[in-house]
């Protein structure tokens, strides 16, 4: 039930920090309820969590300046500011996405459209401050495994391009609410997945 890992190791030092992206259009969604299952049973030892739903911390519609003036984005303010901080203090990224037409949601594919900004922003190196950190994904979906594949390639693509390392996808099937708790399969693979 889980994507196949990179062999990249995660960055040495700190206890690890994971930011958990909840995109779920539920509160409390299967996706979501299968991320929480993970965290409970395989985080590292004295590693920290973080959850934020993103439709709590809601984005305007991105605006490419990069060829307009000199191509800098102000700094950010209000909840795009929430989320480059949080997102710099992390050392691992678990986007808690329900499949959603074969990819992303909305508010996540949004919430990486703004790191274009944040390369951007002076005084943020973004891509030094993400580089050797980890990106997972926790995704349900109501059809077979192979539909998710373009969500996880978004996931393992943006990990490759930032020079992060690719931790694997946790796949579950449900629809209605709960469902996701009655696939063995995933229930059994979310008891490892963030063991390194």
């Amino acid at each position: 039930m889980s994507d196949q890992p990179s062999d990249q190791q995660p960055r040495p030092g700190a206890p690890r920090r994971f930011l958990f992206l909840d995109a779920g259009a539920r509160l409390d969604g299967n996706s979501a309820q299968l991320a929480r299952l993970a965290a409970e049973s395989s985080l590292p030892a004295g590693a920290e969590q973080r959850w934020l739903r993103l439709s709590e911390h809601p984005l305007p519609p991105f605006q490419d300046l990069r060829h307009t003036g000199d191509g800098r984005y102000p700094e950010p303010v209000g909840h795009e500011r929430t989320l480059l901080d949080a997102t710099l203090a992390a050392t691992d990224l678990v986007f808690v996405a329900p499949l959603y037409w074969y990819s992303l949601p909305t508010s996540a594919k949004l919430y990486l459209d703004y790191w274009s900004a944040w390369f951007r922003v002076p005084g943020v190196d973004f891509r030094a401050g993400m580089r050797g950190g980890t990106v997972w994904g926790v995704t349900a979906l109501a059809t077979e495994d192979d539909k998710a594949e373009p969500l996880i390639g978004t996931l393992r693509l943006t990990a490759e391009y930032m020079g992060m390392r690719w931790g694997g996808a946790l796949l579950g099937n449900g629809t209605r609410p709960g469902d996701v708790l009655r696939d063995e399969r995933a229930l059994i693979a979310a008891k490892s997945f963030f063991a390194d």
